[in-house]
C-alpha cells in the first residue's frame, strides 16, 4: 500500500514479519505510516508475512522505516539483510541491534561501563536449575523472563519456592534469566538521536507490567512527565543516554529502569525498535519534551534520510 502526500523521498516502513509481536508491530507500522504521510513523506507501508525482506524493494528510491518487533526484525536479522542490499535504514544497526535484544549481554556492556543494573542466573529452558540454589542467590519474589525477546512476552513473576519450581517446569525452550523482583517505580525513558526524552512512569494495575498489561487499554496508568525528584531524574535520564551510548546505539531507543524504594534506579534492558501504538512509551516519553507524534517519527526518519542523501551524492 502507497500513501503519497507529496513528492519527496520514498519511505517504505516495515512491520508484521512472524515474531510473538507481530500483531503489536502491524499496530505501529500504520500509525507511522500515517502519520509520515501527514508530515509531507511519500509512503509505501509493507506488511510483511515472514522473515525476509520483499523483494520489491529499492535502496535507489527508498529510505526503510522498520516498525518490526521482536525476532527477526528486532534481533539484528532485518537491519544485516538492509545493509546486505545497501539501504539506508532508521535505527539502530546489525552489531547494537543484535546486543540489545540479549539483555544478558546489554546488562554485562552496562556494568562494564560503570551502570547499575541487577543480579541473575541465565539458564536453558529446558534445563534449568533447582529452585532452591536460585532463591539462594537472589531471593524469593523473582522475575523470570527470556533473554531475548521484547514487548514482556513470557514474563513471570514469582514470589516464593513453589511458584519458582512450577514455573521452571514448563518454561519453553531456549535462553532464560531470573533477576530479583524490585519492589519501587518503574520508569521508561526515550532517547533521540543520543538525548534522553522525559521520563514516563508504569503503574501497572494489580500486577507486573506484563504483555497483557501494556497493550490492553486501561489495565494500566501512565504518567508523563513521571513525578520524579529533579536529582533523581538528571540520574536517569543520564544513565539512559550513557546506556544507548554503551550499546552504540543508532538514531532512537528506549531505556527502562526500576527505581527501588530504597532509593537509586537500575536498568533493565535498552528497546532498538520500541513500540509506536497510540499506547506506547516511546511516543509518551517524547511528548514531555513537546514532539507530537508525527513529528516524533519525523525526527526518526530524519538520520536516515540523510544518510541516503549522502550515499546517492558520492556515488
Amino acid at each position: 500500500m502507497t500513501m503519497r502526500a507529496a513528492d519527496g523521498p520514498v519511505i517504505a516502513v516495515l512491520c508484521g514479519s512472524d515474531s510473538p509481536e507481530r500483531e503489536v508491530s502491524l499496530v505501529s507500522g500504520r500509525e507511522v505510516a500515517k502519520a509520515l504521510a501527514k508530515e509531507g513523506l511519500v509512503v509505501e507501508l509493507y506488511e510483511l508475512p515472514g522473515s525476509e525482506l520483499p523483494a520489491a524493494l529499492d535502496p535507489a528510491r527508498q529510505v526503510v522505516f522498520p516498525a518490526l518487533h521482536g525476532g527477526w526484525g528486532e534481533n539484528g536479522g532485518l537491519q544485516a539483510a538492509l545493509e546486505a542490499r545497501g539501504f539506508a535504514y532508521a535505527g539502530c544497526g546489525p552489531e547494537s541491534s543484535r546486543l540489545c535484544m540479549d539483555k544478558v549481554q546489554t546488562k554485562n556492556i552496562l556494568a562494564t561501563a560503570g551502570l547499575p543494573v541487577l543480579p541473575q542466573v541465565v539458564f536453558a529452558g529446558d534445563k534449568p536449575p533447582e529452585a532452591g540454589k536460585i532463591l539462594l542467590m537472589l531471593g524469593e519474589t523473582l522475575i523470570v523472563k527470556p533473554v531475548g525477546e521484547g514487548s514482556s512476552v513470557g514474563l513471570h513473576r514469582v514470589q516464593n519456592a513453589e511458584e519458582l519450581a512450577a514455573t521452571l517446569r514448563v518454561l519453553g525452550p531456549g535462553r532464560w534469566m531470573v533477576e530479583p523482583w524490585v519492589q519501587g517505580r518503574e520508569i521508561s525513558v526515550g532517547v533521540l538521536h543520543g538525548r534522553a526524552l522525559g521520563l514516563v512512569e508504569i503503574r501497572p494495575k494489580g500486577g507486573v507490567y506484563d504483555y497483557q498489561h501494556k497493550y490492553t487499554a486501561g489495565m494500566t496508568e501512565y504518567l508523563f512527565p513521571a513525578p520524579v525528584a529533579e536529582e533523581l531524574a538528571k540520574l536517569v535520564a543520564d544513565a539512559a543516554a550513557e546506556a544507548f551510548a554503551a550499546c552504540r546505539c543508532r538514531d532512537f531507543a528506549r531505556v527502562d529502569f526500576m527505581l527501588p524504594a530504597a532509593g537509586g534506579a537500575v536498568i533493565l534492558e535498552i528497546n532498538t525498535l520500541p513500540g509506536l501504538t497510540p499506547t506506547s512509551l516511546l511516543p509518551k516519553s517524547a511528548s514531555c519534551c513537546g514532539y507530537a507524534f508525527g513529528t516524533l517519527v519525523r525526527a526518526m526518519a530524519g538520520p536516515a534520510l540523510a544518510r541516503f542523501t549522502a550515499a546517492c551524492a558520492a556515488a
